[in-house]
């Protein structure tokens, strides 16, 4: 399944890129991530609980920080594990400042696998999960942007 998707910051990229190579911010603004430990340098042993439809699902594995390019894009892999099925995802993250130059477009482009029964929940089902926690991912990241720029 194909995931695209964009949203427009008031800050920089270097502040959205610092944001999102610290483990701890990311696991407080990923949806239903309850721990993100780093095992190795941009790599990370991840467990998360999610509801797509009706079907919820404890999940365990890895995610991984790969080709980055400083305040401009990275790739993370994730490869997921439950008993409902397994997700495997490869997702380019870029940066680019916006054309008025007082903010930062950040966009996503990537393909998720999933087998079990988190495939057969149906591709309509998953896109509008999908785009719910992207919404409450940006949503977070948002408020860490806020807390950073007070601070």
């Amino acid at each position: 399944m194909k995931l695209r998707g964009t949203h427009d910051f008031q800050a920089t990229p270097d502040q959205i890129w610092n944001l999102l190579m610290d483990a701890e911010v990311l696991a407080r603004i990923t949806p239903g991530v309850d721990r993100l430990e780093e095992t190795a340098p941009d790599t990370y042993d991840a467990i998360a609980e999610v509801k797509l439809g009706p079907v919820k699902g404890k999940f365990s594995g890895l995610v991984e920080v790969k080709d980055k390019h400083q305040n401009e894009s990275f790739v993370l892999g994730i490869d997921q594990k439950s008993k409902i099925g397994n997700a495997k995802a490869e997702m380019l993250l870029t940066l680019k400042p916006s054309e008025e130059g007082t903010g930062t477009n950040l966009s996503f482009d990537g393909d998720v696998r999933m087998s079990g029964l988190l495939a057969s929940t149906g591709q309509r089902v998953i896109s509008g999960v999908v785009a719910m926690l992207s919404k409450q991912f940006f949503t977070a990241l948002e408020e860490e942007i806020q807390k950073d720029t007070e601070a």
